[in-house]
């Protein structure tokens, strides 16, 4: 559904992404993982059209993203930070969203009713905690029913039942067909949660593939083993060269 092909972007003379190619394909789950400075949200704001690559394609079901919008409604997505007018209500950042996105006609209010924002909809967005925020974010990226949802460090901030809630929501959604990229440093929930597994490491991409594979490859059981495994493999290999 996503297909990345010879991406490359650089910052003045930092390379940040370097010929990444990959597909994303509807049904899966892709956990996209690498240390901080690895390219992970270069690559992720690349697919949404916030960064413009220097060289190389991005497709979503066979057309080019550059210079277009309208695939944007396709796609759910949950910054690791999100950041929202201070003095409005949460409320009114849903019914502002709902109107920006009037032609939608499935309405997934799912996760407002799960993590009580039904509850606290006159709260003022700089009043809520780093928590509650993250719960706006979340319900915020599935509310329009997308068949793609990008998430950056879902549950990081969250209280251990709103991360079991969220969990449980994209389980749900996986079974639907949905097409998910999902960011963390919990190497147990993207364990959980993922199918493949793409792991970035100073803007190269050094494993694509199943996470079933990578595991029989490096003979470990749990996932965050076997990226431990693959990052002092690749060190390995810089310290020859």
């Amino acid at each position: 559904m996503i297909s990345i092909h010879n991406v490359s972007k650089q910052f003045g003379s930092l390379k940040v992404l370097k010929s990444i190619t990959a597909d994303f394909d509807i049904g899966n789950s892709y956990a996209l993982i690498g240390p901080n400075g690895s390219g992970k949200t270069t690559l992720i704001k690349s697919i949404l059209g916030m960064v413009l690559p220097n060289s190389g394609s991005i497709m979503m079901n066979g057309r080019s993203v550059i210079g277009e919008w309208n695939y944007r409604s396709k796609i759910g997505y949950m910054p690791q930070i999100g950041r929202y007018p201070d003095n409005m209500t949460i409320g009114q950042l849903f019914r502002m969203m709902k109107d920006l996105r009037a032609n939608s006609r499935q309405i997934d209010g799912e996760l407002i009713q799960s993590f009580g924002l039904d509850k606290i909809m006159e709260k003022r967005m700089h009043t809520l905690s780093g928590g509650t925020r993250q719960k706006v974010s979340a319900a915020l990226a599935f509310l329009f029913n997308p068949d793609v949802l990008i998430l950056d460090e879902p549950t990081a901030g969250l209280d251990p039942l709103a991360v079991e809630i969220i969990k449980a929501k994209i389980q749900q959604e996986m079974e639907a067909d949905k097409l998910f990229i999902i960011t963390s440093h919990i190497m147990s929930d993207l364990d959980e949660l993922s199918s493949h597994a793409l792991y970035l490491d100073n803007g190269t991409l050094i494993y694509n593939d199943s996470i079933a594979l990578l595991k029989e490859e490096t003979g470990e059981v749990k996932l965050g083993k076997a990226i431990a495994t693959i990052m002092k493999r690749n060190l390995s290999k810089e310290a020859a060269l």
